[in-house]
């Protein structure tokens, strides 16, 4: 049986004064191995390992990140829950602040956590390389931690697929309007390898943890819950917050929490710790959808495991996003412009789940969107440079902007946004098949909506998230579903305040040298040229919505 990861990381106090350089060289480079314990194929790894090493810093360090590509296709990284104040081009994502890391070529990743501290994930971004095995957990530990606990636990849960990403999507792409699916369900990873092999939690009586618990899955949702213990949520998305007891955590794709669990005080029993991998994307099969998974806190090796009396006629408590409030009490944020997001699902006469987000499906253009920004002078304000199929919205600095996100379907989503962290402030039902909410049943945050960087829009449901346009920068919003929908289009782009940006910033020459040497251009508009002429850019995709 493999040994599991189960990253146990004693809190330390600060030893000294002075921030550091965390430095870090990565190889990233193919492996071959069977994660989920049966299917053996090639993945994504750093320096000849899979699952990546999680890192850890304190918080004002700098993690230096030295990247040297041996894929045979670019590559790059995102920092996901970092501001990258001030350095956009850190921000990873390709034809958005970059081309990507050619094959063969390195580059060096700069992360200031001067501003931040609490529980984030480093993953590729680059050809959606983080279903494949590019991922890691990234701690930016507090000089002042939120709460006394005596431990921290590290946990993370993950889908893996028995094929590669774009293998699988060849099928997806290529199947029927009936939207057979290929025959293989993604298994579920605790701590890096197969959930159905995972090792023991280890509690001591009396003791206090800390669980940082980190969904790194690229479709399912994940659920997590120990046996006869409670848990206080303190943390949603490295955002401090009151605490919250709750039952268990369901967490969507790319969001984390922590939690403080205080063990029992005897050893005369174990528990029984529940992981549930599930998807709304995907048909009911059993065996299959949802996955269970069951392991072991262990107070004493051998001890019996405590039989729990079902509660299954009882509504498990979940940290919902109404319920979490800030620890920093900031109110809600007196809203200056407001801009509907609804999506919508498109159909072909062959294909089905082509996904907009506000305007129109997004699609990369020929020049990454941030030299657009960078190059265009006064123009870069107006969102006609960018073409359509960016679905780009210019921001003001300093605006509040409230995003309404509408889902009409029978798919869970998580929105991600670069660049910020948002308060989440409220939610309902949809109306109806155009997306409009209704204001009946909606539930709102109480006076200090929590902030998180990633959001669950639920089947039939609306979201009201708020944020200020206080980081000047090209930035994405897109759902973190990678199989399907934001490969398929389902994102807009932030221009916010282009004309600081180009004021404050400078891209490395570095930057533009791995484009020239792919062949895309660093100037222009989206298509290259000057002004509004977009000759060159491949027409934007236009489809029929479905309700399939």
């Amino acid at each position: 049986m493999n040994v599991c990861f189960l990253f146990i990381f004693v809190v330390f106090r600060l030893t000294s004064c002075f921030a550091k350089r965390v430095e870090l060289d990565w190889n990233i480079e193919y492996v071959y191995g069977a994660r989920d314990g049966s299917n053996y194929r090639r993945s994504i790894g750093v320096n000849g390992a899979t699952p990546i090493p999680a890192v850890h810093v304190m918080q004002g360090d700098t993690l230096v990140l030295n990247v040297h590509n041996k894929l045979d296709v670019a590559t790059s990284l995102h920092s996901h829950g970092i501001y990258n104040n001030g350095t956009n081009y850190f921000d990873g994502p390709d034809m958005v602040t970059e081309c990507g890391i050619p094959p063969g070529k390195s580059f060096t990743y700069e992360i200031d956590t001067t501003a931040q501290s609490g529980t984030f994930w480093i993953h590729g971004h680059t050809r959606h390389a983080d279903v494949d095995g590019l991922r890691t957990p990234f701690i930016i530990h507090s000089n002042k931690p939120p709460v006394d606990y005596d431990e921290e636990l590290l946990i993370t849960l993950e889908d893996w697929f028995s094929q590669e990403f774009y293998a699988r999507m060849e099928y997806i792409d290529n199947r029927k309007i009936d939207g057979t699916f290929p025959p293989n369900y993604a298994g579920g990873l605790f701590n890096g390898y197969s959930a159905n092999r995972t090792a023991s939690i280890k509690f001591r009586p009396g003791k206090r943890y800390r669980l940082r618990v980190i969904s790194m899955a690229a479709n399912n949702w994940s659920v997590f819950r120990i046996s006869g213990h409670k848990m206080t949520v303190i943390e949603a998305d490295g955002v401090r917050s009151m605490p919250l007891e709750v039952d268990g955590l369901n967490l969507g794709p790319g969001q984390r929490n922590s939690v403080i669990v205080t063990a029992l005080n005897s050893t005369d029993f174990n528990y029984a710790f529940e992981f549930i991998s599930t998807s709304s994307t995907l048909n009911n099969e059993s065996g299959e959808k949802p996955k269970i998974y069951q392991g072991v806190v262990e107070y004493r090796e051998g001890a019996p495991i405590k039989d729990i009396p079902d509660q299954s006629d009882k509504e498990p408590v979940w940290p919902d996003d109404m319920a979490l409030q800030a620890a920093d009490k900031q109110p809600w944020l007196p809203v200056d412009r407001i801009i509907d997001l609804p999506i919508t699902r498109y159909s072909d006469s062959f294909r089905v789940g082509f996904w907009s987000l506000g305007k129109t499906l997004y699609q990369p253009t020929i020049v990454p969107t941030l030299y657009t920004a960078m190059s265009m002078g006064e123009l870069a304000s107006n969102e006609s440079v960018y073409a359509p199929q960016t679905n780009a919205y210019v921001l003001r600095h300093l605006e509040v902007v409230e995003f309404v996100i509408s889902n009409p379907f029978i798919n869970d989503h998580t929105f991600h946004m670069h660049g910020h962290d948002f308060q989440v402030t409220e939610a309902g039902p949809c109306g109806n098949r155009s997306g409009e909410y209704q204001e009946v049943f909606y539930r709102q945050s109480g006076p200090w909506p929590i902030r998180r960087d990633t959001v669950q829009v639920r089947a039939f449901e609306y979201v009201r998230l708020r944020f200020r346009a206080d980081n000047p920068g090209v930035w994405r919003f897109h759902c973190h579903i990678a199989p399907g929908h934001d490969y398929n289009g389902l994102a807009v782009i932030l221009i916010e305040a282009p004309e600081l940006l180009q004021k404050q910033q400078r891209i490395p020459d570095q930057m533009k040298e791995m484009c020239k040497k792919q062949g895309i251009p660093t100037a222009g508009n989206a298509a290259g040229n000057q002004g509004f002429d977009l000759t060159g850019l491949p027409p934007a995709i236009t489809l029929t919505p479905s309700y399939h």
